[in-house]
C-alpha cells in the first residue's frame, strides 16, 4: 500500500506524518515553497514541530520502507494506490460555494489514476458533492469508470488547528466507500493509524452531511450566545457573569460570544445552505445564524466608537491597538479571520489602528489582508487597546501600561485581569 497526500496544510501534513508512522506516503502540493519549507523541518502552520517531521520525513520518493517524502511534482505519486485529497473547500465574496481547488486536486490525480485505485476526499462539501462534482471530474480526466475502474471513500477531517491536546490521531474518524467493499478497506486504513477509532458510515453522503452540520451546529450555537450579548448589553448586564450562572445546570452548552472566523465555523454552514435551496427549502435558522455571526465584527466596531465617545476621547485620528488578529487563540491561522472585520469598521471612522500579534506572519496578513502587523509588543501609549484574540502571551501584559491616562480597554474575549472598560 503506498498513499499520495493531495494538500499539504492544516489538514494533509499532520494526516501524512502520521500515515508515515507505518506507510510509504508520498504528499504532494502545488505551493513550492511550503513542500520546500517541509523538507527542510519546518511547519508554518505549527501543527507539527520540527522533530516530529524529521521522524517521518525520507529525502526520496524511492526509498524503501516507512516515511514521508514530499513533492510537487504529481508524477512522484504514479505509484500510489490510495490517494487522499486535503483541499480547502471556500467561499467567494457572495458565499457561494468555490469547488475550484477540489476540482483543480480531481484533476491533478485523475492524470495519474490506475485501475484498482482509491480516491479518498476529506474536504468538507455538502452531502451529494463527492459524486456530483469530483467523481465525474477524475473519471473524464483518467477514462476510467467509477465503481468499476477505480473506487471513492470519504472521510471527513476534523483537525482543530491549535490543538495539541485533539491531535488527529486522537479525534474520531468517520469513514465511508463507494462500495460495501471499499469502505471497508477505508475504514480498516484509517483504523490502523488513528487511536481514537473510526466510525463507519453507511454512505459517502450520509459522512459528508455529518462533518457539516458539525460546525453548522457550532455556528447556530454561537449566534445564540452573540445574540445573547447584545440583549444583555442593552440591559446593562454582563454577558460573561449571566453564562458562569446558567452554566452551574449540568446540560446547559458553554459556548460564549465572540468573532467566528476560520476556515470551518464561518464557512461549512453556507455549503449546506446551498444544498437546501437548491432542492427547494430555505434554511432560515442556519443563514439568520450566518448574518449574526458575520456582523459582529462591525457591531464590535460601533460599540467601541460609543465607548471612546463616552470617554470624551476624539475618535478621528485616535491611536488604537489591536491585540490578535489570528481567527482564534496561539495559532497563526488568519484565514477568513472576523478580526478583520472590525479592524476595517474601525478605520472607516479614520482611526489609526496597530495590529500586535505574536502569532500571524505579517508578510501573510500584508498579502492575504493589505493589513500591515507586528509579532513585537509596541511600545507607544494609546487611546485605545482592543483585545480581540486570547493568546497566551497576553495574559502576563499590563495592558493598563499601553493605554493614556484616559485611554479605553475592550476585552472582546473576556479575559483580561484588572479594570477593563467594555468587553463583549
Amino acid at each position: 500500500m503506498k498513499i499520495g497526500i493531495i494538500g499539504l496544510g492544516y489538514v494533509g501534513l499532520p494526516l501524512a506524518a502520521l500515515f508515515a508512522n507505518k506507510y510509504d506516503v508520498i504528499g504532494f502540493d502545488i505551493n513550492e515553497r511550503r513542500v520546500e519549507e517541509i523538507k527542510n523541518g519546518k511547519d508554518t502552520t505549527l501543527e507539527l514541530t520540527g522533530m516530529a517531521l524529521e521522524k517521518v520525513l525520507k529525502k526520496t520518493s524511492v526509498a524503501k520502507g516507512l516515511g514521508l517524502y514530499c513533492t510537487a511534482d504529481i508524477n512522484d505519486l504514479k505509484n500510489c494506490n490510495y490517494f487522499i485529497i486535503t483541499v480547502p473547500t471556500p467561499v467567494d465574496d457572495t458565499k457561494r460555494p468555490v469547488f475550484t481547488p477540489l476540482i483543480n486536486a480531481s484533476k491533478t490525480v485523475g492524470e495519474i489514476l490506475k485501475k484498482g485505485d482509491v480516491v479518498i476526499y476529506e474536504s468538507t462539501v455538502y452531502p451529494g458533492a463527492t459524486e456530483e462534482i469530483c467523481i465525474p471530474v477524475l473519471e473524464k480526466t483518467s477514462g476510467l469508470v467509477f465503481n468499476k475502474d477505480f473506487y471513492a471513500g470519504y472521510s471527513p477531517e476534523r483537525i482543530n488547528p491549535g490543538d495539541k491536546l485533539h491531535t488527529v490521531e486522537k479525534i474520531l474518524k468517520v469513514t465511508s466507500g463507494s462500495t460495501p467493499e471499499i469502505a471497508k478497506k477505508v475504514d480498516e486504513l484509517y483504523n490502523s493509524v488513528i487511536t481514537a477509532g473510526t466510525h463507519l458510515a453507511p454512505t459517502i453522503k450520509v459522512a459528508e452531511a455529518s462533518k457539516v452540520i458539525e460546525n453548522t451546529q457550532r455556528d447556530i450555537n454561537i449566534a445564540f450566545m452573540n445574540e445573547l450579548a447584545k440583549i444583555f448589553h442593552l440591559l446593562g448586564i454582563d454577558t460573561n457573569d449571566v453564562l458562569k450562572a446558567a452554566g452551574t445546570k449540568w446540560n446547559f452548552l458553554p459556548f460564549k460570544p465572540g468573532l467566528v472566523g476560520g476556515h470551518c465555523i464561518g464557512v461549512d454552514p453556507y455549503y449546506l445552505a446551498q444544498k437546501a435551496q437548491e432542492n427547494g427549502y430555505n434554511p432560515d435558522l442556519i443563514l439568520a445564524s450566518r448574518r449574526i455571526n458575520d456582523g459582529m465584527g462591525e457591531y464590535l466596531s460601533l460599540q467601541i466608537i460609543k465607548l471612546m465617545l463616552k470617554h470624551d476621547l476624539a475618535v478621528k485620528d485616535s491611536k488604537v491597538l489591536i491585540m490578535g488578529i489570528t481567527f482564534k487563540e496561539d495559532c497563526p491561522d488568519i484565514r477568513n479571520t472576523k478580526v478583520v472585520d472590525m479592524i476595517r469598521s474601525l478605520q472607516d471612522y479614520r482611526v489609526k489602528t496597530t495590529i500586535y500579534d505574536p502569532w500571524a506572519e505579517p508578510e501573510e496578513v500584508q498579502q492575504e489582508y493589505g493589513l500591515t502587523t507586528t509579532q513585537k509588543l509596541p511600545s507607544d501609549l494609546y487611546d485605545v487597546v482592543i483585545l480581540a484574540v486570547a493568546h497566551k502571551e497576553y495574559i502576563n501584559i499590563n495592558v493598563q501600561d499601553l493605554i493614556k491616562d484616559n485611554g479605553v480597554i475592550y476585552d472582546i474575549k473576556g479575559v483580561l485581569p484588572g479594570k477593563t472598560h467594555g468587553r463583549l
